[in-house]
């Protein structure tokens, strides 16, 4: 068996150990769940999306919009 360290936030631990008891599993079982996905999967076992707000589409909307307000108001 091996021991991985990580440092997580304390309310991150305290919740994810909540929703792991109401499984019926303890912490460790959940993490080790998420790693056999990784591999099963060959990859994160979710999808990842960035928050659209930060988009290049986005950002040059606003920024137009900003250009347009500034215009009007100045």
């Amino acid at each position: 068996m091996a021991n991985i360290n990580i440092y997580i936030d304390d309310q991150l631990k305290r919740e994810s150990e909540m929703v792991f008891e109401q499984l019926g599993i303890s912490l460790s079982v959940g993490i080790t769940l998420y790693l056999k996905q990784v591999v099963r999967t060959n990859g994160i076992p979710f999808e990842l999306n960035a928050d659209p707000f930060y988009s290049a589409e986005n950002q040059s909307r606003l920024m137009i919009a900003k250009k347009r307000m500034e215009k009007t108001s100045g």
